[in-house]
């Protein structure tokens, strides 16, 4: 489970990870206003966000690539009791993904970077677990 503390500069709607020199990335819910602090903007679901427009999403890069995959998607379902599990088959997708995760990586490297994602759940998605695997890269 993440633990908003845990992230500098953190708050309920968009923790923040720690800083890697003068980046950092931080998680956002792209259904949230577009703020100038967001930095580069990046959508890491597979699907477009329901109900919202490309225009209005403000989404600089979809990285849909990232993303889990249709599977382990669908085989998590936002189950909360599946996390642990679905954080760990995640991590394994995202190290034979490693093009896509080097994109990212390059990004977080030029720029302050905000990953957006669409779910309800704030704490069990795909982008927090996606953050948590990039933080254990960047210490």
């Amino acid at each position: 489970m993440t633990n908003a503390s845990s992230f500098i500069g953190a708050s309920a709607s968009s923790p923040r990870l720690p800083s890697k020199g003068s980046t950092s990335l931080q998680i956002k819910r792209i259904y949230e206003p577009k703020e100038a602090s967001d930095g580069t903007r990046i959508l890491v679901d597979r699907l477009w966000p329901r109900g919202l427009s490309k225009t209005a999403a403000s989404v600089d890069i979809w990285l849909k690539e990232i993303a889990p995959s249709s599977e382990l998607r669908r085989w998590f379902d936002h189950d909360p009791a599946k996390w642990d599990e679905f954080r760990a088959r995640y991590d394994s997708e995202l190290v034979q993904n490693a093009s896509v995760v080097g994109t990212l990586m390059r990004e977080i490297g030029r720029a302050k970077v905000t990953i957006l994602y669409s779910a309800k759940d704030e704490e069990h998605n795909d982008a927090v677990a996606l953050a948590q695997f990039i933080a254990a890269r960047l210490s």
